[in-house]
Protein backbone atom coordinates (compact mmCIF):
# COMPACT_ATOMS: atom_id res chain seq x y z
CA UNK A 1 0.00 0.00 0.00
CA UNK A 2 1.42 3.51 -0.72
CA UNK A 3 1.21 6.61 1.11
CA UNK A 4 0.43 9.89 -0.92
CA UNK A 5 2.20 13.01 0.66
CA UNK A 6 0.97 16.57 -0.51
CA UNK A 7 2.83 19.69 -0.25
CA UNK A 8 2.10 23.36 -1.12
CA UNK A 9 4.11 26.26 -2.74
CA UNK A 10 4.11 28.00 0.48
CA UNK A 11 5.58 25.14 2.10
CA UNK A 12 8.26 24.10 -0.34
CA UNK A 13 9.16 28.32 -1.06
CA UNK A 14 9.50 30.62 0.96
CA UNK A 15 7.77 33.71 -0.63
CA UNK A 16 11.08 35.64 -2.60
CA UNK A 17 11.72 32.33 -4.57
CA UNK A 18 13.92 30.27 -2.62
CA UNK A 19 13.79 26.38 -1.29
CA UNK A 20 12.76 25.57 1.59
CA UNK A 21 15.75 23.07 1.67
CA UNK A 22 14.69 22.48 5.64
CA UNK A 23 11.02 21.33 5.16
CA UNK A 24 12.13 19.30 1.63
CA UNK A 25 14.81 17.37 4.06
CA UNK A 26 12.44 16.59 6.66
CA UNK A 27 10.24 15.21 4.39
CA UNK A 28 12.51 13.37 2.50
CA UNK A 29 13.99 11.74 6.00
CA UNK A 30 9.87 10.97 6.91
CA UNK A 31 10.17 9.07 3.18
CA UNK A 32 13.25 7.29 3.95
CA UNK A 33 12.35 6.02 7.39
CA UNK A 34 8.69 5.47 6.75
CA UNK A 35 9.54 2.03 4.98
CA UNK A 36 6.80 1.75 2.56
CA UNK A 37 5.71 3.30 -0.49
CA UNK A 38 5.46 6.92 -0.58
CA UNK A 39 4.28 9.24 -3.65
CA UNK A 40 4.80 12.86 -3.34
CA UNK A 41 2.88 15.47 -4.99
CA UNK A 42 4.84 18.89 -4.43
CA UNK A 43 3.83 21.95 -6.01
CA UNK A 44 6.02 25.06 -6.35
CA UNK A 45 7.25 25.48 -9.81
CA UNK A 46 5.14 28.17 -10.54
CA UNK A 47 6.84 30.24 -7.32
CA UNK A 48 10.18 28.88 -7.89
CA UNK A 49 9.79 30.19 -11.75
CA UNK A 50 9.03 33.54 -10.97
CA UNK A 51 12.44 34.95 -9.97
CA UNK A 52 14.04 33.20 -12.52
CA UNK A 53 12.22 34.41 -15.16
CA UNK A 54 12.56 38.31 -13.76
CA UNK A 55 8.84 38.68 -12.67
CA UNK A 56 8.04 40.86 -10.06
CA UNK A 57 5.20 38.63 -8.74
CA UNK A 58 3.34 35.91 -9.40
CA UNK A 59 1.57 36.51 -13.45
CA UNK A 60 -2.11 36.02 -13.83
CA UNK A 61 -1.70 35.31 -17.56
CA UNK A 62 -1.64 31.84 -18.87
CA UNK A 63 1.77 32.03 -21.10
CA UNK A 64 3.16 33.49 -18.40
CA UNK A 65 2.31 31.23 -16.18
CA UNK A 66 3.35 27.97 -18.27
CA UNK A 67 6.53 30.09 -18.60
CA UNK A 68 7.11 30.22 -14.75
CA UNK A 69 5.99 26.43 -14.52
CA UNK A 70 8.67 25.22 -17.05
CA UNK A 71 11.67 27.10 -15.84
CA UNK A 72 10.68 26.22 -12.05
CA UNK A 73 9.68 22.50 -12.13
CA UNK A 74 13.59 22.40 -13.13
CA UNK A 75 14.65 23.73 -9.50
CA UNK A 76 11.73 22.09 -8.21
CA UNK A 77 12.61 18.59 -9.25
CA UNK A 78 16.71 19.00 -8.62
CA UNK A 79 15.33 20.04 -5.53
CA UNK A 80 13.64 16.76 -4.16
CA UNK A 81 16.23 15.13 -6.05
CA UNK A 82 18.64 16.46 -3.64
CA UNK A 83 17.28 15.75 -0.67
CA UNK A 84 15.78 12.30 -1.23
CA UNK A 85 19.26 11.16 -2.74
CA UNK A 86 21.28 12.00 0.92
CA UNK A 87 19.26 8.46 1.48
CA UNK A 88 20.04 6.85 -0.82
CA UNK A 89 16.71 6.97 -2.97
CA UNK A 90 16.08 7.07 -6.38
CA UNK A 91 13.22 9.75 -7.65
CA UNK A 92 11.08 9.96 -10.65
CA UNK A 93 9.51 13.09 -12.16
CA UNK A 94 5.75 12.76 -13.12
CA UNK A 95 3.58 15.56 -14.72
CA UNK A 96 0.41 15.31 -15.33
CA UNK A 97 -2.61 16.85 -16.63
CA UNK A 98 -6.70 16.63 -16.16
CA UNK A 99 -6.75 14.89 -19.85
CA UNK A 100 -4.14 12.32 -18.70
CA UNK A 101 -7.04 11.08 -15.88
CA UNK A 102 -10.03 12.11 -17.90
CA UNK A 103 -9.85 9.34 -20.11
CA UNK A 104 -9.55 5.98 -19.29
CA UNK A 105 -7.00 4.43 -21.08
CA UNK A 106 -4.63 6.98 -20.05
CA UNK A 107 -5.54 6.61 -16.31
CA UNK A 108 -4.86 3.20 -16.45
CA UNK A 109 -1.55 3.86 -18.17
CA UNK A 110 -0.70 5.87 -15.32
CA UNK A 111 -1.93 3.93 -12.72
CA UNK A 112 0.53 1.29 -13.77
CA UNK A 113 3.52 3.64 -14.75
CA UNK A 114 3.03 4.98 -10.90
CA UNK A 115 2.67 1.72 -9.56
CA UNK A 116 5.91 0.18 -11.47
CA UNK A 117 8.17 3.11 -10.16
CA UNK A 118 6.48 2.23 -6.53
CA UNK A 119 7.26 -1.46 -6.74
CA UNK A 120 10.64 -0.41 -8.64
CA UNK A 121 11.21 1.61 -5.39
CA UNK A 122 11.55 4.99 -6.62
CA UNK A 123 9.81 8.35 -5.36
CA UNK A 124 7.61 9.48 -7.50
CA UNK A 125 7.36 13.39 -7.63
CA UNK A 126 4.10 13.96 -9.22
CA UNK A 127 3.12 17.83 -10.21
CA UNK A 128 0.40 19.68 -12.52
CA UNK A 129 1.53 19.81 -16.19
CA UNK A 130 1.22 23.29 -15.39
CA UNK A 131 3.58 24.28 -18.82
CA UNK A 132 0.97 22.70 -21.53
CA UNK A 133 -2.26 23.06 -19.49
CA UNK A 134 -5.07 25.88 -20.63
CA UNK A 135 -7.92 24.90 -19.15
CA UNK A 136 -7.40 27.01 -15.54
CA UNK A 137 -4.06 25.88 -15.84
CA UNK A 138 -4.88 23.28 -13.19
CA UNK A 139 -7.04 20.34 -11.74
CA UNK A 140 -8.29 23.32 -9.82
CA UNK A 141 -5.48 23.04 -7.35
CA UNK A 142 -2.46 20.39 -6.68
CA UNK A 143 -5.10 19.27 -3.55
CA UNK A 144 -6.91 17.94 -6.00
CA UNK A 145 -4.06 16.26 -7.52
CA UNK A 146 -3.09 14.87 -4.77
CA UNK A 147 -6.80 13.37 -4.20
CA UNK A 148 -6.85 11.94 -7.46
CA UNK A 149 -3.33 10.52 -7.40
CA UNK A 150 -4.38 8.79 -4.25
CA UNK A 151 -7.58 7.58 -5.73
CA UNK A 152 -5.95 6.22 -8.71
CA UNK A 153 -3.25 4.15 -6.71
CA UNK A 154 -5.68 3.59 -4.03
CA UNK A 155 -3.46 4.52 -1.46
CA UNK A 156 -3.63 3.60 2.34
CA UNK A 157 -3.45 7.09 3.76
CA UNK A 158 -3.38 10.74 2.12
CA UNK A 159 -1.39 13.86 3.76
CA UNK A 160 -2.18 17.14 2.52
CA UNK A 161 0.93 19.11 4.40
CA UNK A 162 0.32 22.80 5.26
CA UNK A 163 2.08 25.33 6.80
CA UNK A 164 -0.81 25.38 9.70
CA UNK A 165 -1.75 22.87 12.35
CA UNK A 166 -4.98 21.93 10.55
CA UNK A 167 -8.06 23.12 9.83
CA UNK A 168 -9.34 25.57 12.33
CA UNK A 169 -12.96 26.14 13.55
CA UNK A 170 -14.66 29.71 13.92
CA UNK A 171 -13.69 30.05 17.64
CA UNK A 172 -10.08 29.50 15.99
CA UNK A 173 -10.03 25.91 17.38
CA UNK A 174 -8.00 23.34 16.00
CA UNK A 175 -10.10 20.83 14.62
CA UNK A 176 -9.21 17.00 15.54
CA UNK A 177 -12.26 15.64 12.94
CA UNK A 178 -12.86 17.86 9.48
CA UNK A 179 -16.77 15.24 9.28
CA UNK A 180 -19.30 18.43 8.98
CA UNK A 181 -16.55 20.86 8.23
CA UNK A 182 -18.60 24.28 6.09
CA UNK A 183 -16.05 24.64 3.07
CA UNK A 184 -17.85 27.99 2.74
CA UNK A 185 -16.47 29.18 5.97
CA UNK A 186 -12.93 28.27 5.27
CA UNK A 187 -10.48 30.81 3.57
CA UNK A 188 -8.87 30.81 0.28
CA UNK A 189 -5.04 30.38 -1.22
CA UNK A 190 -2.13 33.10 -0.89
CA UNK A 191 0.17 34.98 -2.90
CA UNK A 192 2.12 31.97 -3.90
CA UNK A 193 -0.38 28.77 -4.73
CA UNK A 194 -3.57 28.44 -6.04
CA UNK A 195 -5.21 26.51 -2.92
CA UNK A 196 -6.46 27.06 0.42
CA UNK A 197 -8.08 25.10 3.37
CA UNK A 198 -11.24 25.07 1.24
CA UNK A 199 -9.24 23.05 -1.42
CA UNK A 200 -7.55 20.85 1.38
CA UNK A 201 -11.02 20.10 2.67
CA UNK A 202 -12.94 19.44 -0.57
CA UNK A 203 -9.74 17.09 -1.81
CA UNK A 204 -9.71 15.44 1.91
CA UNK A 205 -13.23 14.85 1.21
CA UNK A 206 -13.31 13.05 -2.07
CA UNK A 207 -10.23 10.61 -1.02
CA UNK A 208 -12.14 9.66 1.99
CA UNK A 209 -15.46 9.06 -0.15
CA UNK A 210 -13.31 6.51 -2.11
CA UNK A 211 -12.36 4.99 1.24
CA UNK A 212 -8.60 6.36 1.77
CA UNK A 213 -8.00 7.97 5.23
CA UNK A 214 -6.50 11.50 5.08
CA UNK A 215 -5.04 13.85 7.10
CA UNK A 216 -4.52 17.86 7.10
CA UNK A 217 -1.41 18.79 9.24
CA UNK A 218 1.60 21.06 9.35
CA UNK A 219 4.16 20.10 7.02
CA UNK A 220 7.08 21.44 9.57
CA UNK A 221 8.97 20.04 11.97
CA UNK A 222 10.72 16.31 11.84
CA UNK A 223 8.92 13.42 11.84
CA UNK A 224 5.58 14.85 10.77
CA UNK A 225 4.51 12.09 8.32
CA UNK A 226 5.96 8.63 10.22
CA UNK A 227 4.09 9.86 13.44
CA UNK A 228 0.80 10.29 11.02
CA UNK A 229 1.13 7.28 9.17
CA UNK A 230 1.86 5.34 12.47
CA UNK A 231 -1.69 6.28 13.31
CA UNK A 232 -0.84 9.24 16.07
CA UNK A 233 -3.01 12.37 16.16
CA UNK A 234 -1.96 14.87 14.06
CA UNK A 235 -3.94 17.71 12.32
CA UNK A 236 -7.08 17.24 10.99
CA UNK A 237 -8.59 14.10 10.20
CA UNK A 238 -11.34 12.46 7.35
CA UNK A 239 -13.70 9.06 8.37
CA UNK A 240 -13.01 7.24 5.20
CA UNK A 241 -16.13 5.71 3.88
CA UNK A 242 -16.49 2.19 4.78
CA UNK A 243 -17.44 0.48 1.73
CA UNK A 244 -15.22 1.60 -1.47
CA UNK A 245 -16.31 1.21 -4.80
CA UNK A 246 -14.59 -0.27 -7.87
CA UNK A 247 -11.47 0.94 -9.71
CA UNK A 248 -14.30 2.58 -12.44
CA UNK A 249 -16.65 3.81 -10.71
CA UNK A 250 -14.03 5.42 -8.61
CA UNK A 251 -12.50 6.76 -12.05
CA UNK A 252 -16.16 7.68 -13.32
CA UNK A 253 -16.99 9.73 -10.26
CA UNK A 254 -13.70 11.29 -9.37
CA UNK A 255 -11.51 11.85 -12.31
CA UNK A 256 -13.88 11.82 -15.44
CA UNK A 257 -15.45 15.43 -16.09
CA UNK A 258 -18.91 15.22 -17.08
CA UNK A 259 -19.92 17.64 -19.93
CA UNK A 260 -23.63 17.62 -20.00
CA UNK A 261 -26.68 16.61 -18.27
CA UNK A 262 -29.89 14.10 -18.33
CA UNK A 263 -32.88 14.96 -16.37
CA UNK A 264 -34.67 12.02 -15.77
CA UNK A 265 -38.49 11.52 -15.03
CA UNK A 266 -39.85 9.55 -11.88
CA UNK A 267 -39.87 6.69 -13.79
CA UNK A 268 -36.04 6.12 -15.09
CA UNK A 269 -35.10 7.34 -11.51
CA UNK A 270 -36.61 4.96 -9.61
CA UNK A 271 -35.39 2.53 -11.81
CA UNK A 272 -31.56 3.81 -11.36
CA UNK A 273 -31.80 4.30 -7.54
CA UNK A 274 -34.08 1.15 -6.52
CA UNK A 275 -33.88 -1.36 -9.60
CA UNK A 276 -30.52 -1.42 -10.85
CA UNK A 277 -31.40 -0.70 -14.45
CA UNK A 278 -30.06 0.46 -17.20
CA UNK A 279 -30.88 4.58 -18.47
CA UNK A 280 -33.55 4.44 -21.54
CA UNK A 281 -33.09 7.17 -23.69
CA UNK A 282 -36.86 7.40 -23.43
CA UNK A 283 -36.75 8.14 -19.76
CA UNK A 284 -34.36 11.74 -20.30
CA UNK A 285 -36.99 14.48 -19.94
CA UNK A 286 -34.27 16.77 -20.99
CA UNK A 287 -30.60 16.44 -22.11
CA UNK A 288 -28.32 19.82 -21.33
CA UNK A 289 -25.49 20.40 -23.07
CA UNK A 290 -23.29 19.07 -26.23
CA UNK A 291 -21.73 15.87 -25.56
CA UNK A 292 -20.93 12.53 -27.80
CA UNK A 293 -21.45 8.55 -27.58
CA UNK A 294 -18.53 8.11 -24.33
CA UNK A 295 -18.62 11.26 -22.35
CA UNK A 296 -19.53 11.51 -19.03
CA UNK A 297 -22.76 13.11 -18.15
CA UNK A 298 -24.58 13.59 -14.95
CA UNK A 299 -27.71 12.15 -14.04
CA UNK A 300 -30.58 14.41 -11.98
CA UNK A 301 -34.31 13.79 -11.33
CA UNK A 302 -36.42 16.21 -12.65
CA UNK A 303 -36.58 19.16 -9.07
CA UNK A 304 -32.53 19.19 -10.07
CA UNK A 305 -31.24 16.85 -7.80
CA UNK A 306 -27.69 15.40 -8.88
CA UNK A 307 -27.71 11.35 -8.21
CA UNK A 308 -25.81 9.85 -10.40
CA UNK A 309 -22.99 10.14 -13.54
CA UNK A 310 -22.54 7.97 -16.30
CA UNK A 311 -20.81 7.24 -19.55
CA UNK A 312 -22.91 8.44 -22.15
CA UNK A 313 -24.05 5.67 -25.04
CA UNK A 314 -25.53 8.30 -27.33
CA UNK A 315 -24.78 11.70 -28.52
CA UNK A 316 -26.89 14.28 -26.77
CA UNK A 317 -28.21 15.29 -30.67
CA UNK A 318 -29.37 11.27 -30.81
CA UNK A 319 -30.65 11.46 -27.17
CA UNK A 320 -32.99 14.85 -27.86
CA UNK A 321 -36.33 13.58 -28.69
CA UNK A 322 -36.53 10.46 -26.06
CA UNK A 323 -36.44 7.95 -28.89
CA UNK A 324 -37.88 4.15 -27.55
CA UNK A 325 -34.73 1.44 -28.15
CA UNK A 326 -32.07 4.07 -27.19
CA UNK A 327 -29.72 3.03 -24.28
CA UNK A 328 -29.07 6.64 -22.62
CA UNK A 329 -26.56 4.74 -19.98
CA UNK A 330 -25.88 1.32 -19.48
CA UNK A 331 -26.24 0.49 -15.89
CA UNK A 332 -22.47 -1.11 -15.41
CA UNK A 333 -20.98 2.38 -16.57
CA UNK A 334 -22.89 4.57 -13.99
CA UNK A 335 -22.26 5.39 -10.53
CA UNK A 336 -24.95 6.53 -8.05
CA UNK A 337 -24.15 9.45 -5.89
Amino acid sequence: MTVVVKLGSSLVTDGAGRIRRSVLAARAADVAELGEPVCIVSSGAIALGVPVLGLPRRPRATPQLQAASAAGQVRLQLAWESALRRHGLTVAQVLLSAGDLAERASYVNVRNALHELLRLGVVPVVNENDATATDEITFGDNDALAAQVAVLLGARLLVLLTEVDGVYGASAELLASGDGIDEDALGVGGPLGRGGMASKVAAARLAAEAGIPTVIASGRGDGVVRAIAAGEARGTSFTPAAKQANAFKLWLRHAKPATGTLVLDDGARDAILTGGRSLLAVGVVECEGSFEEGDAVELASADGTRIGKGIAGASAAELRGRPRGVEAVHRDRLVLY
